[in-house]
């Protein structure tokens, strides 16, 4: 059986004089069977911003709701049901890739025991009724397989995909990357490893100064973008990289819903 993969922008997060964020999840298909990277902005988010999030979040980062970009409602325009998401795997916790979650409540949630213990001692970056629906959740701990020189953590997907959390620690304590293999290359989705990918070039873009601000562990997160920007260095026919922010990372063609006037109203209805 073939893996397709869909590329989605569940989300836009703009906070002027900021530009405009997107929030690239993937959707994996395979046999037909769905697995999510990421969940975005969920419907629960759009339908009661202020409750799931409120106001000082909303403002700080720039939320923008509109439920057409809701990972739900996307996959069913593809054709599939929310029951067909069998696993979503996190690069980290944060509510800009959690609020998704709740649209898919059968589905298990594959994250690092790092970032689930932290989300767990409640650390107040994270969002509590994100998982006020008690999400099925996997953990994966420390592994010995190595993968183009990083620690790697198999998840297995019901769909049989292969998939891999690579930790890359700093923006959070247990931020991981996620590899999908496919046809012998690998894509890795880097989460919020980098913000832009200019960062895979140089330190002296305003950007990382955002990055540093945000990061748990600012050390760990250079540390972090040293091995990504190895990986685009020395390995770029055999892994192809993303950021989940960066809009120009999308494939061309692709409609991301990220030109203004943005649609809906940035509190909903």
């Amino acid at each position: 059986m073939a893996l397709t993969v869909y590329h989605l922008n569940c989300g836009v997060l703009h906070a002027p004089p900021n530009p405009a964020a997107s929030c690239h999840c993937l959707l994996l298909e395979e046999g037909g069977v769905l697995s999510l990277v990421d969940s975005g902005i969920g419907l629960l988010d759009v339908a009661r911003p202020l409750d799931r999030l409120g106001r000082e979040l909303i403002d700080l980062a720039g939320f923008q709701f509109d439920e057409r970009l809701t990972a739900a409602r996307q996959v069913e325009r593809l054709g599939f049901r929310p029951d067909d998401v069998a696993d979503i795997v996190l690069s980290h916790a944060d509510p800009d890739h959690t609020g998704g979650l709740a649209d898919f409540p059968r589905a298990t949630v594959h994250l690092s025991e790092e970032e689930h213990s932290r989300l767990g001692a409640g650390h107040p970056r994270y969002v509590s009724s994100h998982f006020e629906h008690g999400p099925v959740w996997k953990t994966h701990g420390p592994s010995s397989r190595s993968w183009f020189g990083l620690e790697a953590r198999p998840v297995a997907l019901q769909s049989g995909s292969e998939v891999l959390l690579v930790p890359l620690p700093g923006h959070t304590i247990g931020h991981c990357g996620v590899a999908v293999g496919r046809e012998g290359r690998w894509t890795l989705h880097v989460g919020d490893a980098y913000y832009l990918r200019i960062e895979l070039s140089t330190d002296e873009h305003p950007v990382s100064a955002l990055a540093a601000l945000r990061a748990d562990d600012d050390a760990l997160r250079r540390e972090s973008l040293g091995h990504l920007r190895r990986l685009n260095r020395d390995h770029p026919g055999a892994v192809e990289l993303l950021g989940y922010h960066d809009v120009t990372e999308f494939p061309e063609g692709t409609a991301i819903g990220l030109e203004p006037p943005f649609p809906g109203p940035r509190l909903g209805g």
